[in-house]
Order: C-alpha cells, then structure tokens, then sequence
C-alpha cells in the first residue's frame, strides 16, 4: 500500500565558506555513501547525512550560474565526480547527478523564478519530472497546478520542484513547460520499491490546486535546445538537453561496474591469497577481469570524449550531438556487458545479498532502463543526422 509524506522542513543549508568545485570532490563523501549505502537500501530513500554531505560537496551549486553564486562548472567535471560517489553507492551518485542537472535546468526559469530558487544561496535542491504529468488550468498570471508526477528521486530531500505539464493557451492550444512548486507545497507518496537503485527514493508528487505564475516556468523548447546558443550565458547552459542528459543517467552506471570490479577482484584476490600453494591459480579468473575492465574502460573514453566535447561547445550540430547521444547509449551497453560477466564469475558468494557485487549489478541494470538511454531512439538519430551530410563533406 502507498504512504504519504507529509511536508518536512528542508535541511539547513551550510553557512561555512563556499563549496570547493567538484573538481576538489572531499574524500569525505564516497566513503560516507559506502557507509550509509545499506540504510539506503532498506528505507529506499538516502541517509539524511549522504543528501546533506551531496549539498555540501557542491553538486546542486555545480551549473548554477555565478550570478546566483554557482560554479558554472563543466560536464566532465561532473562526469568524473557522480561516478565516484556511485563507485560507492550508486543511488547516492544518482541522486547527486539528478542534483546538479536540476539545477542545470532551473537555470532556464526567468530571472524572477531564479531569484527564488536561489534567493538563499546556490545550494538549493531541486528535484523534477521530465514527463508531463499532472493537469493544468488557465489562472490570471499563470497556472493552477495539480496532480501526480512518479519517480523524481531525491525528492524526500528536496527543497523545490520542476514539473513538467501540458499547460492550456488562450488559443485553445497548449504547450509543455516545466513548472516550479515550493516543497511546502507538494506531498509525497511513497511509491517506490524497485530491485536496483533503491536509495534514490524515487516517489511521487503530489499537488492539489497549486498556483504557479508564469515567471516560475519555462518552455521545454527551450531546455532542448539550449539558452542562447553562442551568448554570452554559461557554457553549460548552450548545450541542448538531449545532447547531455544521456551523462546524467550514464555516470552512475560507470560508478556502479566500478565498484563492482572493485569488489569482484577483492574477493578474488582473497580466494587466491587462501588457495592451497599446490592449487594452480584460475586462467578464466585473468580473463573474465581483463574482459570486464577492458570495457568499462572503453565506455568511461566513450562518456569522457562526449563529457569534453559539451565543455567545449562541440555539440551544437545535430550530427555531434547526435554522436553523444550515441555514445552514452553504446557505454552503457559496454558497461551493462562487463558487469553481467562479473556477476556471473563472482561465485556464490557473490549471488548473497549481502553482498556488494550483486548490488552494484542490481544498480547497473536498473538505471540502464531509463529511457533516456534506449538504444533505437539513439541510434535513429544518428543514423538520420550521419546520412543527412553531403557525401562530399564525408570523410
């Protein structure tokens, strides 16, 4: 049966000195994610000291823009930051890459919708649902709100909230947008009980009868294809949505088949230090890890070359964007091949559930599933973009 969570006050923000970039990412957190990663899983939702510590270590603030006090960091920074937290534990990692990209987005409201996200600091935690849900009506200044958006993780410790909804137009016609609701103004039901990525607590919320003014919201048109393409906006904010967000859902599977390496050739290792001396080590053993890194090596180059190209506007063509969107999908693939060789060689003892290789695996495959990061779709886009060039431009 479903349970509702009443409204809670946010977190208190830190008021110390300004978060090192997530470049600087303190040693602190991973081993903290480690740490908490079983209550995560039990309770499906994080530690209260893990959501706090990703606040503290900067992801929210990480492409806030600097007029707000953000870094408005880069993509392989961040690339590099949640897959070591999801090294760790993979629904903290994804809920610190849901962070940041949040953020990211709610850099597209209007000067008076960002002045209230931020209006404490860069650090709030905004939560979202990229499919429309819920149900709009015209209002005088904007729209009322209501209804119910499934699977926004992070939300238990969120601070705001962006939509997305069919909004109506005095024409008669409507158009998506992505609407910003305050946390004391939506509840929690508590739907979430998945076999992989349970800590992300990923649940639904809840609006009854919300009035959203029109500053508090933004087109989706404009979140796909970038704020103010060769402006004078941050960097990160130029790059299309679809040509990046393959990186959001990608960087914790990366982390998770790192830990699970990490986890698989401790055990191995073990097994060999407690072999008899006349018991000749295993060949398969060689192979099945040199096979597993091998790949996950290729798919963290794959999510490394499309994290760079983002940081140095190379993906504002339709056909480099569509060889990013490609390439998160094709590392996944890789990612998804390593760590199912792992979990099949790991032994019994790694089928136990306490163990950490079949969590990581349970992870892995689980954030592989979301939709941003299919195959067909990816691959189509390329394909069409890759045939559209002039046969004498192709080399």
């Amino acid at each position: 049966m479903s349970e509702t969570t009443t409204y809670q006050a946010p977190l208190q923000r830190p008021n110390g000195p300004r978060p090192a970039p997530l470049s600087e990412l303190p040693d602190r957190l991973p081993e903290l994610a480690a740490r908490h990663a079983a209550y995560a899983e039990r309770e499906k939702v994080l530690h209260p000291e893990v959501a706090e510590a990703l606040r503290e270590a900067g992801f929210a603030r990480h492409f806030v823009p600097a007029k707000w006090g953000g870094h408005e960091g880069g993509f392989e920074d961040y690339l590099t930051a949640v897959t070591e937290v999801s090294r760790r534990d993979p629904s903290a990692g994804w809920c610190a890459a849901i962070l940041a990209s949040l953020s990211r987005m709610a850099a597209f409201l209007p000067e008076e919708g960002r002045d209230t996200v931020w209006a404490q600091g860069p650090d709030a935690l905004v939560v979202g649902a990229l499919v429309p849900g819920g149900a709009a009506r015209m209002a005088s200044g904007g729209w009322i709100l209501s209804g119910r958006w499934p699977y926004v993780s992070g939300v238990h410790f969120s601070d705001f909230a962006l939509l997305a909804a069919q909004v109506p137009l005095p024409s008669g016609r409507s158009q998506v947008r992505f609407l910003l609701v305050p946390r004391a103004a939506y509840g929690i039901e508590r739907t979430w009980d998945t076999v992989g990525m349970r800590g992300t607590g990923s649940d639904t919320v809840v609006l009854d009868e919300v009035f959203v003014p029109e500053g508090h919201t933004f087109l989706q048109r404009q979140l796909a294809t970038g704020r103010d393409p060769g402006g004078a906006g941050p960097a990160c904010l130029e790059v299309p949505h679809k040509n990046v967000s393959g990186l959001t859902f990608a960087a914790p599977v990366l982390g998770a088949v790192r830990g699970a390496l990490d986890a698989w050739t401790r055990t191995t290792a073990h097994k060999r230090a407690a072999a008899p001396s006349t018991q000749l080590p295993s060949v398969s053993a060689e192979l099945d890890l040199a096979h597993s890194s091998a790949w996950t090596d290729a798919a963290e180059l794959l999510l490394t070359r499309a994290a760079r190209d983002a940081d140095r506007g190379l993906l504002g063509t339709e056909l480099t964007g569509a060889r990013a969107q490609r390439d998160h999908v094709v590392a996944v693939d890789l990612l998804l091949d390593a760590v199912g060789r792992l979990q099949r060689t790991g032994g019994t003892g790694g089928q136990s559930l306490g163990a950490e290789l079949q969590r990581f695996w349970r992870d892995a495959n689980t954030a592989a599933g979301h939709a941003v990061l299919k195959w067909e779709p990816a691959a189509r886009r390329f394909g069409s973009a890759r045939l559209a060039v002039p046969l004498g431009d192709l080399s």
